[in-house]
């Protein structure tokens, strides 16, 4: 019964998000949106745990607000009222707002780390990947303020890397890497959609990768981090790695994203935005090498009863080398092209 759950909230969660991101009218994506709202909320919750239920909640309340604001941008859009038609540039950004709140992005991520920090890395991992299509697809067809989103990049760069400092829950600190990826794929989707494309899905794979050596592993804090994975030189070998291609360090694949990013902002001559966010960035690396060298110091002296590792290791091994080698089979397959 629990999976057959899984698979139908699964499959209409999937169904909403296509329904979103391929309708002909805004109500139609609004319906999608809402769809993937109803479908995620009863994965998340389990009567078990009460923080997944209390993530549940927090989750319902925000996206609703989000769609409330949708709504209302969309009323105002489609009014005949010479009053309201006058307010079409107010209407986009309430539209655009109601977007960003969706996404988790900030100064509207408030509810964001508090919601992954009840959920389990599979259904964090739906949240960080999956539940940011549906958002960003349809801010990608908005008519936008140059101003108001350049000042919700240069937020998520500057609160994600001041906000991350300070906390040892894995959840946490993935949730912040997530609005700083959010502010570079905002930008990149400003002026080129494949580049945005390309983000979110080397994002996805590493992010994914990372999870899933959390969730083998059952580690949801520093503490464990180091406990788990001192008894294996290798896998704390590829987690480092890892981590640092998901701060965008080359030679790693995260670095190629942020690479064609500040390339199409230089073309663009967006020079200033450019520097600002790389520089603000810094301060996200900054936890993500604290992340690495912990790691990579720290030794375990206490007892610690790990799982059987013998099932999942080659898996880990083999995603996490085809990972990390892919920056180098990318520039050669832009050699040969």
């Amino acid at each position: 019964m629990w999976l057959m759950n899984k698979m139908l909230f699964g499959s209409s969660l999937a169904l909403g998000t296509v329904i979103a991101i391929s309708s002909y009218s805004w109500m139609g994506m609004w319906l999608g949106l809402e769809i993937n709202l109803l479908s995620f909320v009863p994965l998340i919750s389990t009567p078990k745990n009460m923080y997944s239920s209390e993530s549940a909640l927090k989750y319902f309340m925000a996206q609703a607000a989000a769609s409330t604001m949708l709504l209302l941008a969309l009323v105002i859009l489609s009014s005949k009222s010479p009053f309201l038609m006058s307010k079409t540039d107010y209407a986009m950004m309430i539209l655009n707002t109601s977007l960003l709140l969706k996404m988790g992005a900030a100064p509207l991520h408030f509810w964001f780390p508090e919601v992954m920090e009840g959920l389990s890395w599979a259904n964090a991992s739906i949240l960080l990947t999956w539940q940011k299509i549906a958002p960003m697809v349809l801010f990608i067809y908005t008519n936008k303020t140059l101003i108001f989103i350049f000042a919700v990049v240069i937020s998520c760069m500057i609160i994600s890397g001041i906000m991350g400092q300070n906390h040892l829950s894995l959840r946490k600190i993935m949730a912040y890497s997530s609005i700083n990826h959010i502010g570079w794929m905002i930008a990149a989707s400003l002026f080129l959609e494949i580049v945005w494309l390309i983000y979110f899905v080397v994002y996805s794979i590493i992010n994914i990768n990372i999870i899933v050596m959390f969730q083998k592993l059952n580690i949801f804090y520093m503490k464990q981090l180091v406990l788990a994975i001192s008894y294996e030189p290798l896998l704390k070998l590829f987690f480092i790695l890892n981590f640092l291609s998901l701060g965008g360090l080359p030679p790693f694949l995260g670095f190629l994203p942020k690479w064609f990013t500040i390339q199409i902002l230089a073309e663009s001559q967006f020079y200033l935005l450019a520097v600002i966010m790389i520089v603000a960035t810094l301060a996200t690396l900054f936890f993500y090498m604290r992340v690495t060298f912990s790691t990579f110091v720290l030794s375990a002296n206490s007892l610690f009863v790990l799982p059987s590792q013998s099932n999942h290791k080659f898996f880990i091994m083999t995603a996490n080398l085809v990972t990390l080698a892919s920056l180098i089979l990318s520039t050669l397959a832009f050699n040969f092209m």
